[in-house]
């Protein structure tokens, strides 16, 4: 964990999807720091004290996306982001906590090949480009209360859960390997960062806006998987053909295959330091 991150005194964040990979890892940081953590649930209406004694709230509830999206799926996807962070904003009429930092996805600026990708690009014309875009408009809303609001863009996960435990299995194996062509641009981050920076963002009173929380070296796919095999002391040279991750994950394939070369410029703009900044060392704390 960055240890250089701000001394606070002890305040009381709530905390949306708290149960999930990354809320439990959050929630146990900010107690070994001395604060207090309040869950919230988003699954139906808020009480009025929900927030009563939260100077920060941090948002990361929503319907997972790694799943095949069927009408219903898509439906839930959306609404869980839109809806639910309309009605968390609502709820910070009053009380009004200080910050909020709200979860959002490197989705936002969809497949866009080689490009490096800063916070500036825009939002992509597709279904996770449109609902980011929704969903990040409904938290900018809580600045018109006078709360200071960073938003952030996050990538592929690396800790113990998520969509690396997914990999496992097959890489154990031995069977794992590049997915489709393997020349399309993986954005991480290592789940300690993702976790300090949130903490950065909550504390230091001077940043605000949109951030991209991924590491500053993303990786091809081909790379990825060398990496990961490398990790586990395990081949990783049986590929994925794309036609199987598309008749496996129908329209939701388009993130496995998709390409996108994100980098933390905002972050980094800001004096945000990475611990796990490429992808070898990553791993193999990950996984050692």
């Amino acid at each position: 964990m960055n240890t250089g991150i701000m001394n606070t005194r002890p305040t009381t964040v709530g905390v949306t999807g708290a149960s999930g990979f990354l809320g439990r890892a959050l929630a146990a940081e900010l107690q070994r720091r001395g604060h207090t953590v309040r869950p919230i649930s988003l699954r139906g209406p808020l009480a009025p004290d929900a927030l009563e004694g939260c100077t920060a709230i941090v948002h990361l509830a929503g319907e997972p996306v790694a799943q095949r999206w069927t009408p219903e799926v898509r439906a839930k996807i959306e609404s869980s982001r839109v809806q639910g962070t309309r009605a968390l904003v609502d709820a910070m009429r009053r009380p009004r906590p200080q910050v909020l930092v709200s979860a959002s996805a490197i989705g936002y600026y969809g497949t866009r090949g080689d490009d490096p990708l800063t916070e500036s690009h825009p939002a992509a014309n597709d279904f996770l480009g449109r609902t980011s875009q929704q969903w990040e408009a409904e938290a900018v809303k809580a600045e018109g209360l006078g709360v200071r609001v960073a938003r952030i863009r996050i990538g592929m996960v690396l800790g113990h859960g998520g969509a690396l435990e997914k990999m496992l299995p097959p890489f154990k194996l031995g069977l794992g390997g590049p997915i489709g062509g393997g020349q399309q641009w993986m954005s991480w981050i290592h789940i300690d960062d993702l976790v300090a920076m949130i903490l950065w963002l909550l504390f230091e009173s001077t940043v605000r806006g949109v951030f991209n929380a991924v590491a500053p070296y993303p990786v091809r796919n081909v790379d990825f998987t060398k990496a990961l095999g490398e990790a586990l002391h395990r081949p990783a040279f049986m590929p994925v053909p794309a036609f199987a991750v598309k008749l496996l994950f129908g329209e939701m394939s388009e993130v496995v295959l998709g390409s996108q070369r994100v980098l933390p410029d905002a972050a980094v703009r800001n004096g945000f330091t990475f611990q796990y900044p490429e992808i070898h060392g990553a791993l193999a704390h990950v996984l050692g």
